[in-house]
């Protein structure tokens, strides 16, 4: 058992019978009234966001969840297959857990959360990016090398397309948000 005083980023903790990790979190102390913890909460199962006030001291369940570093193998019918890096063991994950699937390449490395408790994979978490080859895009044409607001759409090695400026080219290495597929800048 915890308390608001134990919150910081990242926690995961036990709320309505469902598992939420706190992405934030302010401690408000009120002229005139108690004081209170508002919190913005991710779902693990289902991703969406939830806003929530806790009064200062309630008591909370914290969940005991554990990053277990696993190497990206392949994908079927079943799932992703990704194995332990320390005791090559094989997990199948669905697509609906994996944050950010089509950037997934052969060998990667990903963070596997585990709840700890009952041994049950919660989600997959990509690096927060990747650097992946343009393999096909449009060429730019001359002069729009200098302007960065207009895009283009670029395929990538995993056959993900991704926005990307006009100065970018086919056979270019480029590093991608993998929290929302976002151009980030041009890799040498």
């Amino acid at each position: 058992m915890a308390t608001t005083a134990d919150f910081k980023n990242g926690l995961c903790i036990e709320y309505n019978n469902d598992l939420y990790t706190i992405v934030q979190f302010q401690h408000v102390k009120p002229g005139k009234g108690p004081a209170f913890v508002r919190t913005k909460m991710r779902n693990v199962k289902t991703g969406r966001m939830l806003e929530n006030t806790f009064n200062a001291g309630v008591k909370i369940n914290v969940a005991r969840i554990e990053h277990r570093p696993h190497q990206y193998l392949y994908n079927d019918e079943m799932g992703y297959n990704f194995m332990n890096a320390e005791t090559f063991e094989q997990v199948s994950i669905p697509v609906e857990l994996i944050n950010c699937p089509e950037l997934l390449k052969e060998g990667q490395n990903v963070d596997v959360i585990f709840h700890a408790d009952t041994e049950t994979v919660l989600y997959a978490e990509l690096p927060p990016s990747v650097v992946m080859e343009v393999i096909y895009t449009e060429p730019g044409l001359k002069g729009d090398t200098s302007s960065s607001t207009a895009l283009k759409a670029a395929t990538v090695e995993t056959n993900a397309t991704i926005m990307v400026p006009l100065f970018v080219n086919q056979g270019d290495k480029i590093k991608i948000d993998t929290r929302d597929k976002s151009y980030m800048e041009r890799v040498k």
